[in-house]
């Protein structure tokens, strides 16, 4: 059975919890992703992703302006993450028990890549 290694994504697109939610909209679309992961602030800090519901709901829904919300403000963190050598079942199942989309993967302390739904879908 291939393992979250094995399946991830490595071209993870990263963004600063104080950039403006505008900026992260424009970055998403350059690199043609959903989700931006949000860099830790130090070692011992976790790290945050922001995606483009967390864009939608929390941002266009309530009228607020794009330029003036940080990512900070819509952002979820502490991410739930896995761990390079997780069997790909266990994977599967982590991110149906906690209804999850995506779920980076994190080794020798660093953001190595992330594993989602569509990745998973490939390698069935």
């Amino acid at each position: 059975m291939p393992t979250a290694q094995d399946l991830m994504t490595t071209n993870v697109v990263t963004i600063d919890g104080d950039a403006t939610v505008r900026e992260a909209v424009d970055k998403m679309k350059q690199h043609d992703v959903r989700c931006l992961i949000v860099e830790r602030r130090g070692p011992d800090d976790a790290y945050g992703i922001v995606t483009q519901r967390d864009v939608v709901y929390a941002v266009t829904a309530w009228s607020r302006d794009p330029e003036e919300v940080k990512v900070h403000e819509i952002m979820t963190k502490p991410l739930v993450v896995v761990s390079k050598n997780l069997d790909i079942r266990h994977v599967a199942r982590l991110m149906s028990n906690i209804g999850l989309s995506r779920a980076p993967v994190i080794f020798d302390g660093k953001l190595q890549g992330i594993v989602s739904v569509s990745d998973i879908i490939k390698a069935v």
